[in-house]
């Protein structure tokens, strides 16, 4: 046998050991996640009594449905087999491919979810779960989480860090208040809105891309410049004229014809204010935009490679700047759901940390529009149950239902965001 066959045999065998030693790398958050729920709704259907009754009130107006009377405990039980059943499916996929589907974990998600609503309303009789509300409440709560997880993803796919949304929601919310008020119009008060979160972008990209000083530490200062200013401002001058500058004004729903009265998801889809419809406007648009158009190409060189951007022209500074004011301009936008969304005069502190859970919701969608929106609209309905729960007379003291939507929030981000890959040059200036 010649030199170069004992050679090439020793290489094979040395090619098959080390293949035979290599370990498929499993991830096990999927099924741990669904297991967990799959032993929660087993001790809820355990505990579970009487009859769950769910409302259909205003689910719409071509017909009438009556409550449903639906017995909790064995209903629940079903909802548990059917959890364990996807539990065991995603912890089989996982030990043969190493990862489960997303699509099955959010399958034992769902069943968990009715479990819980079905739970929450179990043999009290004074009680209701009202569906159609608890869907309209989880939609308006979810307007500043996705403005201002949009924000946060146009000013980062560029490379700049937005931890400013707090304050630019809550400027938004002021001033869109102020010329609501003055002018006597919510409509003009949604322009005033935008302004006033570009006004904090202003400050935010002249100190990051300018001065090039820390993204973080600019942020956390104009959130606590706004704060202050907007609670000085509310005491020394709303205050003393609330009847003129702070009056409460609201946008009036508009329904869209034969869509507003699809049973359910009509009234809360398409029986909305035009702030919800400007939501759904910006959503598309920024998902067409950011992946398939050129704007959008460029942005996301702009964070990822800026010098390779740099090298066929395009201006890095020039389009951080851009992006940094449009997303100022979004999360003020969205800062106007606290006062002339939702009805309500100005007070201190309105956004009440709406601005971070964007930012978790931005990084739990992983830069992507689609996925902000999902995660966005799952912390909402983590704040809309907690209501939902303290109506319904739920055991659980208040003070643990209100810390359900920041509880979601830690658990969301530290469990499912280990493998999330932000924009490369993300908080870094240019040139470097």
């Amino acid at each position: 046998m010649s030199l170069s066959t004992e050679l090439l045999e020793k290489s094979q065998s040395d090619r098959q050991a080390d293949s035979s030693t290599v370990k498929l790398q499993k991830d096990w958050r999927w099924p741990v996640s669904t297991w967990i729920m799959t032993v929660l709704c087993l001790v809820m259907g355990l505990i579970a009594q009487g009859v769950s009754v769910v409302s259909f009130k205003d689910a719409t107006t071509w017909f009438e449905i009556s409550n449903w009377n639906v017995p909790a405990k064995p209903t629940i039980l079903i909802l548990t087999v059917l959890c364990a059943l996807g539990a065991g499916g995603a912890t089989k996929i996982t030990l043969q491919r190493g990862k489960s589907p997303a699509w099955l974990a959010g399958l034992v998600g769902m069943f968990f979810l009715v479990a819980l609503l079905l739970f929450v309303v179990a043999g009290n009789k004074d009680s209701v779960m009202p569906l159609v509300a608890l869907l309209h409440s989880t939609l308006a709560l979810a307007i500043p989480l996705v403005f201002g997880s949009m924000s946060g993803l146009v000013c980062e796919r560029t490379g700049v860090i937005n931890i400013a949304i707090e304050g630019q929601l809550l400027l938004g919310a002021f001033l869109g208040a102020v010329v609501a008020s003055t002018t006597k119009s919510p409509y003009l008060g949604l322009i005033g809105a935008p302004i006033a979160g570009a006004l904090v972008a202003v400050l935010l990209a002249l100190f990051t891309i300018k001065y090039r000083v820390d993204h973080i530490i600019v942020g956390v200062v104009l959130n606590m410049l706004v704060v202050g200013l907007t609670s000085f401002l509310y005491s020394t001058w709303l205050k003393n004229n609330e009847a003129k500058l702070n009056h409460p004004t609201s946008l009036d729903p508009l329904a869209v014809p034969i869509l507003s009265d699809i049973p359910v998801i009509g009234p809360v889809l398409f029986k909305q204010s035009l702030l919800v419809y400007l939501m759904y406007v910006v959503v598309v648009v920024l998902n067409i935009a950011i992946f398939r158009s050129r704007w959008g190409l460029r942005s996301r060189a702009c964070g990822e490679h800026p010098r390779a951007a740099d090298t066929v022209g395009i201006n890095v500074n020039l389009y951080r700047w851009r992006n940094v004011l449009i997303g100022g301009a979004l999360a003020g936008l969205g800062g106007a759901y606290f006062t002339i969304g939702a009805g309500l005069a100005f007070t201190k502190d309105m956004a009440a940390g709406n601005g971070f859970i964007a930012l978790a919701a931005m990084i739990l969608g992983k830069w992507n529009p689609k996925g902000a929106v999902a995660a966005s609209l799952l912390f909402a309905f983590a704040t809309a149950l907690g209501y939902v729960m303290q109506s319904a007379s739920s055991p659980i003291p208040t003070e643990f239902l209100l810390m359900i939507p920041y509880l979601v929030t830690i658990l969301a981000v530290a469990g499912f965001v280990g493998r999330v890959r932000p924009p490369a040059m993300e908080g870094k200036p240019y040139p470097l």
